[in-house]
């Protein structure tokens, strides 16, 4: 990830000393050495001056870190005593992070709110290009939320696409249009139902509301995909405490006309339907998580590579000429 500053070198305050995990055997040494050198190693990320975490707050919270870190283990099955370094990295220094800023939000957030108030769940945008492991972040964060004794939801702005039958239509009406044919771009995406979906889900406040949250099958029809069966919508509970809420294009805003036309005429479209996708998904969005990328074109192979893995699993997904023509 681009444009995050590194942790600088402060040294712990006097006397602090680190402890092992509640529960663990204090008086084994080698667990006190761990210890301490994920301390420093957690120092060294870089996302811990960006979340205000100084290594004193870190020596504080020592704890909570090893806490997350067992259950990010748990979750994705790994031995969190025999961590490959790219492991280590993701979870100390990627997950664990925006998990401990996540929380530092939605305790700002309910703090603006009195007692006794019902208070809708702070909602956080996770922008990121395609590929780049927002869907696995955010499942991170979900599981950590809920493991922590708080409702959350997420939502993916692939829940929202078009059904099958009206991005026929969509193809129809724009026929020609290459960034029309296939899902994706602005304009393929039913507006007026995530907006419904987004003021139901801040409404839920209460202890026993519920309700079901949409869900997008990317391998129907061949791979060109439609809504998923509402049966099989997983469902929520309130009182939820955060929504998670993940896109490629969550916060982009429309261009200058003419400086759109310029890349390619039939952006002019696309730019012109981004004017409504403000009021439709960013406007609920209080908390922004933003990943950056080096090298755009990483992007086409990314999805070209989950396309392959969803053919692999024995689903429908698109051809890879469909993924080249969409990026052509």
């Amino acid at each position: 990830m681009d444009a995050f500053l590194a942790c600088p070198d402060h040294s712990p305050a006097a006397g602090r000393s680190l402890t092992p995990a509640r529960g663990a055997p204090a008086s084994s040494p080698a667990l006190i050495s761990a210890v301490q050198d994920l301390y420093e190693f957690i120092c060294s990320g870089p996302l811990v001056e960006r979340i205000g975490y100084t290594r004193e707050r870190i020596a504080e919270s020592i704890d909570r870190w090893l806490w997350c870190g067992s259950q990010v283990s748990r979750l994705f099955r790994i031995d969190e005593l025999r961590l490959t370094d790219a492991e280590k990295s993701r979870i100390y220094h990627f997950y664990i992070p925006v998990f401990l800023w996540c929380e530092d939000q939605v305790a700002d957030h309910r703090s603006k709110y009195n007692d006794g108030d019902e208070i809708p769940p702070l909602v956080i945008g996770v922008s990121a290009p395609q590929g780049s492991g927002k869907t696995t972040l955010v499942f991170a964060l979900d599981y950590l939320f809920r493991v922590s004794g708080r409702n959350s939801a997420t939502l993916s702005i692939d829940d929202f696409y078009l059904t099958a039958a009206e991005q026929g239509k969509l193809r129809e009406t724009h026929a020609g249009n290459a960034l029309l044919e296939f899902r994706g771009n602005a304009g393929s995406h039913d507006l007026q139902f995530s907006i419904d979906t987004l003021e139901s889900l801040i409404k839920l406040t209460k202890e026993g509301t519920k309700m079901k949250l949409p869900r997008y099958d990317k391998s129907a029809f061949g791979g060109r995909g439609d809504r998923a069966d509402p049966s099989t919508w997983p469902e929520v509970e309130g009182p939820t405490e955060v929504v998670l809420f993940e896109g490629w294009m969550l916060g982009f805003k429309p261009l200058p006309n003419e400086v759109v036309t310029a890349v390619d005429p039939q952006l002019e479209v696309i730019n012109k339907n981004l004017e409504a996708y403000y009021d439709a998904w960013d406007r609920f969005i209080e908390s922004w998580i933003v990943i950056k990328i080096k090298e755009p074109n990483c992007v086409f192979q990314w999805r070209l590579q989950a396309e392959v893995a969803m053919r692999a699993d024995g689903k429908a997904g698109m051809s890879d000429e469909e993924v080249c023509f969409s990026y052509s």
